[in-house]
């Protein structure tokens, strides 16, 4: 059984699956890196940014997978 991404229509505008998961992607990293910087585990990384692209990445990834596409 193969599920094929559809279109997401909000507001009369079509919405790409791929795009829906990466605005969620980029929220939950806010938190996480929020997070991060609150307990200050952000020390620990010495490219922060590419830290935070790599997250955003993760979690689009999974978005599209388990939530997107089911």
């Amino acid at each position: 059984m193969s599920f094929d991404p559809i279109e997401f229509d909000l507001w009369g505008v079509y919405w790409p699956p791929l795009l829906l998961a990466v605005m969620l992607g980029i929220v939950a990293m806010v938190l996480t890196v929020h997070l991060l910087n609150r307990y200050r585990l952000s020390r620990f990384f010495v490219l922060p940014g590419l830290v935070m692209i790599a997250i955003t990445a993760i979690y689009s990834v999974i978005i599209g997978t388990f939530v997107i596409a089911s």
